[in-house]
């Protein structure tokens, strides 16, 4: 009787990705150019450089009065000689005067300060001994207050947004600032997403007292299109693929020809109707099976023609954790993001973990109002509702118990969803 091949070791999740991410060295999408208004979430793919300085010239950043430091030291009133408004070019500002002058407005040659009218008395043309309005500052300013300096946030020349920066509102009002009224991105992953399972039915399909025995709603297919668009990407929704080997060969061979990147849920473990990896292995290859985390070991990932397959368990709580991990950094590199590591941040455990898993976890956890950390009770991967309590995860290494008080890391939903 022969011995059965033993089981390769389950693959650590550093490796993996640094396997999954490599698969990308030799392929970059196209890009494409974009209104700017357009631009949000995209992967800027050439530098921005400024062609001019922010701003172009001093300026006032409060409504006030320009004025020179020395003439307020005497506490006489001083005559309004003039009135710049934004937009407006105010004349060399005469010694013994001020000017009135507005926010963003362009400090007069002579003014080496602006002082906030709330700091001034006005006082009428006919109290004035030079028969114009004229004001007195009630306090005594420092050189320079309240005057953005000509190119203070940015310079001539200067890169203000970098390639492989994924853009947000504020970059885009950078961009505007500096002249930019379009602006080179990747083009978006095109994906196209199923999932297997004779089990799964959709929403609307059948009301919840009429469900088969067995039967489940197909909950995934709606969390893998929203974190698939938050990424950026252009998903086909390909529906539900039944649980058969040509059928599945079939949906992974149509999927390949106008995709980046084919995306599925279930079918992925090792059961006799788990048809994927078959599937895979006689249109294309399969690189990556099985990762040592808990939840989301039954995670692959292969080439089929010039497109990517992942593979995602069905569970939902693995699939929503192993999109978090894998494909998001996966998606975002493919879109030329350099800097996809998991923004972890290290805070106290309020709870117990006494029993270690031999794999990493990643165990459900939200933020008290003592600056700790809460678990949540139920941390199968069939929960769902953990993640929906929850405002993120923390990140437990292999063979680790918790008590409570030790620090641990922390990932938090919202930084990775943004």
């Amino acid at each position: 009787m022969s011995t059965p091949p033993a089981r390769k070791p389950l693959l650590p999740l550093d490796v993996a990705l640094t396997q999954l991410l490599g698969a990308l060295a030799d392929r970059a999408l196209a890009t494409e150019r974009v209104s700017t208004f357009d631009a949000d979430g995209r992967v800027l793919a050439q530098a921005v450089v400024s062609a001019l300085q922010v701003p172009p010239q001093d300026n006032s950043s409060m409504d006030g009065y320009a004025v020179r430091v020395s003439d307020v030291a005497s506490g006489a009133a001083l005559p309004v000689s003039q009135r710049i408004a934004a937009g407006a070019s105010g004349v060399p500002l005469e010694a013994g005067t001020v000017a009135r002058i507005f926010t963003g407005a362009p400090i007069p040659r002579g003014a080496d300060a602006v002082v906030m009218q709330e700091d001034c008395s006005e006082l009428p043309a006919s109290d004035a001994s030079s028969g114009r309005a004229a004001i007195l500052v009630n306090t005594q300013p420092q050189m320079g207050q309240w005057i953005r300096r000509q190119g203070e946030d940015v310079t001539l020349g200067h890169a203000v947004l970098h390639a492989g920066q994924r853009l947000g509102p504020a970059a885009l009002g950078l961009a505007a600032s500096v002249g930019m009224a379009q602006l080179q991105v990747a083009r978006r992953p095109r994906v196209a997403l199923f999932s297997t399972g004779d089990e799964l039915v959709m929403p609307g399909q059948v009301a919840p007292e009429h469900m088969a025995p067995g039967a489940i709603y197909n909950s995934n297919r709606f969390f893998l299109a929203s974190l698939l668009r938050r990424m950026g990407c252009e998903v086909t929704d390909l529906g539900i693929v039944p649980d058969q080997l040509d059928a599945t060969v079939a949906a992974l061979r149509g999927a390949a020809q106008a995709h980046d990147v084919i995306l599925t849920s279930g079918g992925v473990s090792v059961g006799e109707e788990d048809h994927i990896k078959p599937a895979v292995q006689a249109l294309g290859t399969l690189d990556l099976w099985q990762i040592a985390i808990k939840p989301g070991k039954p995670f692959a990932h292969g080439r089929i023609g010039p497109s990517h397959f992942i593979g995602l368990p069905g569970n939902p709580v693995s699939s929503f954790m192993t999109f978090l991990l894998l494909v998001r950094p996966f998606l975002l590199r493919l879109q030329g993001v350099a800097d996809v590591a998991l923004p972890r941040q290290t805070l106290r455990a309020d709870f117990a973990w006494p029993r270690a898993d031999k794999r990493q976890e990643f165990l459900r956890v939200r933020r008290n109002a003592a600056g700790g950390l809460d678990l949540f009770p139920n941390q199968s991967s069939g929960v769902l509702s953990s993640a929906v309590w929850g405002d993120g995860f923390v990140d437990n290494p292999a063979s680790q118990t918790i008590a409570p008080g030790d620090l641990v890391r922390f990932v938090a939903f919202n930084e990775l969803l943004a």
